[in-house]
């Protein structure tokens, strides 16, 4: 999984040379059977490789660079795993690659930085989010985004179930409680007692259960929303400190979903209006502040605004690109007319920089974006 924090280490990754590469893959079909997504990065990597030579790459350097991808090119059962898309990373020392629900147009790119324009919409457009499945005796915890959702290992951080938390059997002991010698009244305040009981068990078990789940999501600043019986959300919500805990459940408990399918689509239509919400709201912003010292479709104010921090949400289009330089010293924007050694991906600069200070980045379809005569457009924070 590519989460926030590994982007910006890749983002934060500099060396000479950089090499970025993504091609569109399939999940199935006779395109997996023939190896197609192989032979499209044996041709990628091909093209990559003679750019190397141009720019007279020492051949130690090309010969790890090509043990590397022909390792991958010729792992079969790799192939057999994928989404929709591949991303793939190389540097000397350094190899990563992502498979992701995103199907890429092909590209690569060498550089002394990666290109990660086309996995901005995954990282920064507010659709991702953790699902928390918990029962009284099955806790799970999911990363979900609008097209996939993926289980994450918390076996050595949570408790599984109440009696790993609270030590004994509250059955045993309401038994006992019910069957004292204090007459029928009493009986009827050691049942009130007991349910109190229950309810403090109850609340300790979600409290180890919140403190494991936050320290595991605590660098995604993701909202969280949670699958749970309706009678213990109210307890749940007492128990977390996480700070975007979703104040809506998934409707239903977690065993009235056959499938983690069926979760993550129920999931998608409880924080569908959320998404969309907060997406809409920062376009209605741009408008109502555009041509204003708040907003700007200036690549010239911009890139120097992102780089004081102004910047809160930066709009930009997905299959445009600007080429150039930044003087940060100068505070200076060159824009050239097409990629050459030497220069950069300005939309891959502004765009990693502004999720860096933690703003929004959407990358939409040209004639979508509030003001499409632009190139970028900006929500500035003052």
């Amino acid at each position: 999984m590519l989460t926030r924090k590994r982007f910006q280490d890749l983002a934060n990754f500099n060396n000479q040379p950089c090499i970025s590469i993504y091609i569109p893959t399939e999940r199935a079909g006779k395109e997996v059977l023939n190896g197609k997504a192989s032979i499209h990065l044996k041709s990628e990597w091909k093209k990559v490789k003679t750019e190397l030579k141009e720019r007279n790459t020492d051949a130690e350097t090309i010969k790890e660079f090509d043990k590397k991808l022909d390792s991958l090119i010729s792992d079969k059962n790799f192939w057999r795993h994928q989404l929709d898309g591949l991303a793939v990373f190389v540097a000397s020392g350094f190899f990563e690659y992502y498979s992701v629900p995103k199907n890429f147009e092909t590209f690569c790119y060498v550089a002394d930085y990666f290109y990660l324009k086309p996995l901005l919409s995954g990282i920064s457009e507010n659709n991702s989010f953790f699902i928390l499945s918990v029962n009284l005796d099955k806790v799970r915890l999911y990363r979900a985004h609008q097209d996939f959702i993926q289980p994450l290992n918390i076996d050595n951080q949570v408790p599984q179930q109440l009696e790993d938390r609270v030590g004994y059997d509250f059955e045993e002991k309401n038994l006992q409680s019910s069957t004292s010698n204090f007459g029928d009244q009493s009986g009827l305040h050691g049942f009130g007692a007991a349910e109190r009981d229950r309810k403090n068990e109850i609340l300790r078990f979600f409290r180890a259960v919140d403190k494991g789940i936050s320290e595991k999501i605590k660098d995604e600043a993701l909202p969280l929303v949670v699958s749970c019986d309706d009678a213990n959300f109210s307890i749940y919500k007492e128990a977390s400190s996480y700070e975007h805990l979703y104040p809506e459940k998934i409707p239903g408990n977690p065993s009235d979903y056959r499938s983690v399918d069926d979760l993550h689509k129920k999931a998608l239509e409880v924080m569908h209006s959320f998404f969309e919400t907060e997406k809409q709201k920062k376009l209605n912003q741009f408008r109502e502040l555009n041509k204003t010292q708040k907003s700007s479709t200036s690549i010239d104010e911009i890139i120097p605004a992102i780089y004081q921090g102004k910047v809160d949400t930066l709009f930009v289009r997905s299959h445009d690109e600007v080429w150039g330089d930044y003087n940060e010293n100068m505070a200076s924007v060159q824009i050239d007319r097409e990629s050459k050694p030497g220069n950069k991906s300005l939309v891959n600069l502004a765009a990693i920089k502004v999720i860096e200070q933690g703003g929004t980045v959407y990358v939409m379809e040209n004639d979508f974006l509030p003001d499409n005569n632009a190139q970028m457009n900006a929500l500035f924070r003052y």
